[in-house]
């Protein structure tokens, strides 16, 4: 399939509208048109749904998605494998939660800078279903996750504990506070905070992204359980305080990749990974 036509069919579906994919696509409004006829065409089916309000996705064009997201992703991934930069000799993608590229990760990739300067990096954020399928489908090596499952040909290591505390922006908040902000941490957190609080009422503030609720934090106001990693900052400089007599509870990170490889850079990789996950987890402790 033309990969035209799947960029352009995201397009659409992205803007809802020709016209607007047409302009982010630097095409008239034709060839847009044209395109999804074509592609239309190619699967006998109609894809979008146009009205006055635009174009939307039909049944079929909402199954497509999935289809035409993992196309793209496949181009350019081997756009990336194959026009390496001169000088480098492999290529090697992480993908891992946004709360572990605060701090860790990021120190992950300054390893591997110094100790494989020859390895080209793609660096992805994403959650836990994502990554999981897509070390299925072969487009990343590494996951760094907190709650992975176990698939076929991956193995899965635990890397390092988070060790998650309850801060608050006012300690005259008092706890329970109005103004706290619930962070998705995956399942083994909601049974550790239900046990420990049983009559604490529905969260009315709920996000699933920690670095999300650390800005509400720090600009509205509230309190919330975060890893220690992302507020030990904001404790030091008085920015935020932890809830006095409140438990902490252990969120242990993990690493996926392919069991059988043997890459080099990725048992490079790893090892970064290991080396720094202990230095983590002597800074905690």
């Amino acid at each position: 399939m033309d990969t035209e036509l799947a960029r352009t069919f995201l397009a659409v579906a992205a803007t809802g509208n020709f016209g607007a994919a047409a302009s982010r696509l630097h095409i008239t409004q034709s060839t847009v048109s044209a395109r999804i006829r074509t592609l239309e065409t190619t699967l006998g089916v109609r894809l979008f749904q146009r009205g006055r309000n635009g174009a939307e996705l039909t049944p079929s064009g909402k199954r497509f998605m999935r289809h035409a997201k993992h196309l793209m992703r496949t181009v350019e991934q081997a756009l990336h494998d194959v026009g390496l930069p001169q000088g480098f000799h492999d290529v090697l993608t992480l993908s891992g939660r946004i709360a572990l590229w605060e701090g860790f990760l990021p120190r992950w990739v300054a390893w591997m800078r110094e100790a494989a300067p020859d390895v080209s990096l793609r660096l992805e954020i994403g959650f836990e279903a994502d990554i999981m399928q897509n070390l299925i489908e072969g487009s990343v090596d590494i996951g760094v996750m907190y709650t992975p499952t176990s698939r076929p040909g991956l193995a899965v290591e635990p890397l390092f504990e988070e060790t998650l505390l309850l801060v608050t922006s006012d300690l005259a908040r008092g706890w329970p506070d109005e103004g706290y902000i619930h962070i998705d941490w995956e399942p083994e957190f909601h049974v550790q905070f239900s046990e420990s609080f049983p009559d604490m009422p529905p969260p009315t503030l709920v996000a699933n992204i920690g670095w999300l609720g650390v800005q509400q934090l720090l600009v509205y106001g509230g309190s919330g359980y975060f890893p220690q990693r992302l507020v030990r900052r904001y404790i030091e400089e008085g920015k935020l305080w932890r809830v006095p007599g409140s438990p902490q509870f252990r969120l242990p990170a993990w690493i996926v990749f392919p069991r059988d490889s043997d890459s080099a850079t990725l048992r490079s990789a790893l090892d970064g990974l290991r080396s720094l996950a202990l230095e983590e987890q002597t800074r905690t402790d």
